[in-house]
């Protein structure tokens, strides 16, 4: 990889990138919200969020001043819940800190809660011009393919490696704009998978994978570990107008957001109401709903519904009208699919 693939990436940047709502005014917090959205997430989901947000909370101090409640209720449905967690320490640490300005330094960004390398790296470059590299999945699959290289790209040193090279050839009067035009070559030209556009790429001439024929083939990646897959039965509680919900503990998967009521494993109806009946729930009715499946990093819940009807409220759960829970509870996408009965 050489300083000759510069020029054209950045020309070809300029000639027709992506409009995204935060490439529109490069100000250190909205790059920094937006690396963070885009995390393990698509750019079509993250933009109705990253609008919305910006709306709620414009600045560092509007962020920082907000319950977390509120916060976890824009966030609901992108996922990996601590990622706004952070953002919201962050914010409270960038007003303690830093007088409610984001620093201009990439040690202190990195700091921060919730900032690893490339965010700090994609921040300092874009936000402030400062000339470090953002490296991430997509920039390296890019950098295998330019250099060749069969070095898994999720091996630690690989990763340093070709942040050291970008470190070198990163422009100092464009820093942010290369980053940038590297990021939008791996989402719309040089893509995962084997399906590499190189006839559109502006730095073909320079690929030495595509001219060994290797560009489908590479990256390589160390052999991903099976999920884990598990049986929950979740319970959609009514009791008049209400519905039960609680807390997951404060660690681990969900850490603290709330949830439908679940059980372990698959649990068929009769075995469900003496279990209920045991814990001194007094069931009216009992009404089984469409199974769901949702997929998390590392495991995979495969769920079964019921619809579980209550004379009384029983302890242990939080009962809230359907309309409170739309608007004011954080509810993890993997409970949606059991909340259509609540629109009927």
């Amino acid at each position: 990889m050489t300083k000759a693939i510069v020029e054209p990436l950045l020309q070809w940047y300029d000639e027709g990138h992506r409009d995204l709502p935060w490439r529109r005014e490069a100000a250190p917090y909205r790059v920094w919200v937006s690396e963070i959205m885009l995390q393990q997430t698509r750019v079509e989901a993250v933009r109705g969020y990253y609008e919305r947000w910006m709306q709620a909370f414009p600045d560092v101090r509007a962020l920082a001043a907000a319950d977390e409640a509120q916060v976890l209720k824009l966030w609901e449905g992108l996922g990996y819940y601590s990622r706004a967690r952070n953002l919201h320490r962050a914010a409270q640490l960038v007003c303690e800190r830093y007088g409610g300005t984001l620093p201009s330094d990439y040690e202190a960004l990195l700091a921060l809660p919730g900032v690893g390398e490339y965010t700090a790296g994609a921040v300092a470059s874009i936000g402030f011009g400062l000339r470090v590299p953002a490296v991430d999945g997509n920039v390296l699959r890019v950098a295998a393919r330019l250099n060749d290289d069969f070095t898994p790209i999720t091996d630690a040193k690989q990763k340093k490696r070709t942040t050291g090279h970008f470190s070198e050839i990163t422009p100092g009067d464009r820093p942010g704009d290369f980053n940038q035009s590297l990021m939008e070559l791996g989402a719309t030209v040089c893509l995962p998978n084997g399906a590499p556009r190189c006839g559109g790429c502006p730095v073909q001439h320079l690929c030495l994978g595509y001219h060994h024929g290797h560009a489908e083939i590479l990256p390589v990646r160390a052999a991903k570990r099976a999920r884990r897959i598990e049986e929950r039965t979740v319970l959609l509680v009514r009791c008049g107008e209400e519905v039960g919900i609680r807390r997951r503990p404060k660690t681990g998967l969900l850490a603290g957001l709330w949830e439908l009521p679940s059980l372990e494993g698959k649990t068929g109806a009769n075995e469900l109401r003496a279990r209920l009946s045991a814990r001194g729930w007094q069931v009216e009715k009992l009404l089984s709903l469409r199974g769901a499946k949702h997929v998390f990093t590392h495991v995979e819940w495969h769920m079964s519904g019921f619809e579980v009807t209550l004379a009384e409220k029983p302890e242990g759960l939080t009962f809230v009208t359907p309309q409170a829970l739309r608007e004011s509870y954080a509810l993890p996408s993997a409970f949606r699919a059991f909340l259509s009965v609540l629109e009927e």
